[in-house]
């Protein structure tokens, strides 16, 4: 091969690698400028909701699964370095207590409206555990007493601590839910999904079923495994169920299968959360300025 050839050879050979590094290049670009939803558990509720908000929406961004102290993890990292992010949230929860948040208007209506959280049993609770069922059927709190517990938790507290600490300062609202009665050591097994609020909630009806002489265990399972648990037996109760939307699929699922015991908090909400220092306020903008929570 000739010089003039070996030249014509090396100029084509430089001018394929400069296409390739800048399509490379483009396609890096490309995905940084996708948006990302910081997310929880897969399968979970709220999951199923965020991916029905981006196709309902058309939104260029992905839904980055994760875990409920992931994401709290990364609003808390984001904040502290005044960076835009946006996450599945929900109220009650401590974050709207240690940081300026907002929920994004959702006109659509994907993730409904005001929701509220209900116990639910397997069937036959009521019959095999009388005096059980009762105490759940009696438990009920507010917002602000479940935020409460969180707080002290994200504060450092443990939920035993945290929950103690609840029961402690609200006698006359645990007397109310025991009611009078008194085990000699049934056992119970409560399930749960490992949400902030949940473990709170749950770590205080533990305490106050054994301070009427249960003797409880705990199951920890995300959203989907919990109903069947309690469909199945497995599980006598959950005091964790988001209603009537976020986990509407799942009841709807083992329909006849589990007892919907009643509502043991309302005012309960969830949606796509932000900063308030972030500059939009609905759902359908975020498109507009993905690149910012890219």
């Amino acid at each position: 091969m000739n010089l003039f050839n070996k030249t014509v050879v090396l100029v084509a050979l430089i001018g394929i690698a400069m296409v390739m590094v800048a399509g490379c290049a483009d396609q890096g670009t490309q995905a940084a400028e996708k948006g990302k939803i910081i997310g929880i558990e897969p399968g979970a509720g709220i999951m199923m909701m965020s991916e029905k908000a981006i196709e309902d929406y058309g939104l260029d961004f992905d839904l980055v699964a994760s875990s409920s102290a992931g994401m709290a993890s990364e609003l808390t990292k984001a904040i502290g370095e005044e960076k835009w992010v946006v996450v599945t949230g929900w109220t009650p929860h401590w974050k709207f207590a240690r940081y300026d948040l907002k929920y994004l208007d959702d006109p659509k209506g994907v993730y409904g409206g005001e929701e509220y959280i209900a116990t639910l049993s397997r069937v036959g609770l009521s019959d095999d555990s009388p005096d059980l069922y009762s105490v759940i059927k009696r438990f009920y709190w507010t917002p602000e007493d479940m935020a409460s517990v969180m707080l002290n938790v994200e504060g450092g507290m443990t939920p035993e601590d945290a929950a103690a600490k609840w029961i402690a300062d609200n006698p006359e609202t645990v007397t109310e839910w025991i009611g009078g009665v008194s085990s000699d050591g049934e056992k119970v097994t409560i399930g749960y999904v490992l949400w902030d609020s949940e473990i709170a909630s749950t770590t205080v009806i533990q305490q106050v079923l054994e301070q009427a002489g249960f003797n409880v265990d705990t199951s920890a399972v995300d959203a989907g495994p919990l109903y069947q648990a309690v469909a199945d037996g497995d599980v006598d109760f959950t005091i964790s169920s988001w209603l009537p939307a976020t986990h509407k699929v799942y009841l709807d699922k083992y329909e006849g299968k589990i007892v919907v015991v009643g509502k043991n908090l309302e005012g309960a909400k969830v949606g796509l959360v932000v900063p308030t220092y972030v500059t939009i306020d609905s759902i359908d903008e975020l498109n507009s300025v993905k690149e910012k929570f890219a």
